[in-house]
């Protein structure tokens, strides 16, 4: 019987711990998405676009492509199998060089999208256009 309910005890210690884990892991993505369309809503704006755009699932995509290249409705090639990985790739870069941004400042967006999002929106950059 004694076995039994330090089995029992243990089961829900590690229950509680993944419990915990999880809880910690979802409020840091809710808090990151927020975060993130915070900072898209800036972008957009700062571009001339509306800001309500970054919420608009299909529409915030186009509107990132006509702010980086000119041409909104290349965010098609996003549903081609293959290219879609290139061109999200790319579309990092062009976004930061339509902004006066270099090379590093495109990684950036690459790797660390939400920070480098918000510091885009936020800093004193102006938009220049696609290039």
């Amino acid at each position: 019987m004694a076995n039994y309910d330090s089995y029992e005890m243990a089961t829900s210690l590690i229950n509680t711990g993944v419990l915990t884990v999880y809880l910690i892991i979802a409020i840091v993505s809710f808090v990151m998405a927020v975060l993130t369309i915070i900072a898209r809503w800036k972008v957009y704006t700062k571009a001339g676009k509306p800001g309500w755009g970054s919420l608009i699932p299909f529409y915030s995509n186009y509107c990132l492509f006509d702010i980086a290249w000119g041409n909104g409705w290349l965010f098609l090639l996003g549903f081609v199998p293959c290219v879609n990985f290139v061109v999200a790739i790319m579309l990092c870069f062009k976004l930061a060089k339509s902004f006066g941004k270099g090379t590093g400042f495109g990684f950036g967006l690459l790797f660390l999208n939400t920070i480098f999002f918000l510091i885009l929106g936020f800093d004193n950059s102006q938009y220049i256009g696609p290039q």
